[in-house]
């Protein structure tokens, strides 16, 4: 089995219903070439600096890893609302809840926020990554009956071969309970162009490849997740105020800045609970709060 690869034109219902299929799919030019090219001019450059990591077992010695990237690489915003990546994400993640309050019955949809960011640079002699399930951060279990957690992409900033250490998909182990072993000669490698991108769930089994050529490979990373679970990577720590206002509103509130249907995330202010993009609006609003 091999992972379908679909136009970037594709109809949402059609990648959504590959992805419920198979765990995940291949978007081709996802970006640009002229933005690729900008990604990976300012991600190596970047990556330079950064140390390789010193976990043997998951995080690898000869990878490279930087996250922050919403501060760090202009072309963030296009990633994340990319209409591919967000549509799919939102189509896949908000199932509505039908509830009572009183005697009324209500329907409410979960907000989806940014999760992870990552840039991973993947040096020659990197052995391949344990196969998990990224959902895992929230102990989510399966197979999944209610929700997903999760929608992943990868993008390739670079190639990726089955040489350089293609991230490694087991497709429809998303279907699996908890006690099957997800086992390297199940999985496939993702090749894909510089541009394109895989797009795949929390509850599929993948890892990253192991690079058995003579360069470095670079992929870029970020996830939606359900809005009232914690996100794996804290933005309100990375991300300045001032850089979080230059963001149209709907990414503010992807990146946290926002307060759900149900009241998740508000702020007190004067008695009221407000929704954090407002708060963005409030004068002697700073980043350490209101004074």
């Amino acid at each position: 089995m091999s992972l379908v690869k679909l136009s970037k034109d594709t109809k949402v219902d059609e990648i959504v219903s590959i992805i419920q299929r198979d765990g995940g799919v291949i978007i081709e030019n996802f970006l640009s070439e002229e933005i690729t090219k900008d990604i990976h001019q300012a991600l190596s450059q970047q990556l330079e600096l950064i140390p390789d990591g010193e976990d043997e077992y998951f995080a690898g010695t000869k990878t490279r890893r930087m996250s922050r990237l919403f501060a760090r690489l202009p072309q963030m915003p296009l990633v994340a609302m990319n209409p591919t990546f967000l549509e799919t994400a939102k189509a896949i993640l908000q199932k509505p809840l039908s509830t009572w309050s009183g005697e009324n019955r209500i329907e409410l949809c979960p907000d989806i926020q940014v999760g992870v960011t990552q840039a991973i640079q993947i040096w020659p002699g990197q052995k391949a990554q344990p196969l998990h399930r990224d959902d895992t951060v929230w102990m989510w279990q399966h197979p999944v009956y209610g929700r997903e957690a999760r929608v992943q992409i990868m993008f390739a900033v670079t190639d990726f071969t089955e040489e350089n250490g293609a991230t490694r998909v087991i497709p429809a182990s998303h279907l699996w309970d908890d006690e099957r072993v997800p086992k390297e000669d199940e999985t496939i490698a993702a090749e894909m162009k510089a541009g394109d991108a895989l797009i795949w769930i929390g509850s599929t089994y993948h890892g990253g490849g192991a690079n058995v050529s003579h360069e470095p490979r670079i992929g870029l990373t970020m996830s939606y997740d359900l809005g009232f679970l914690r996100q794996e990577e804290n933005h309100y720590l990375s991300l300045s105020t001032e850089t979080i206002k230059g963001f149209p509103d709907e990414l503010k509130g992807m990146l946290g800045w926002n307060m759900s249907t149900t009241f998740v995330g508000f702020v007190e202010h004067e008695g009221k609970m407000m929704n954090p993009i407002d708060m963005l609006n409030v004068p002697d609003f700073k980043t350490t709060g209101i004074t």
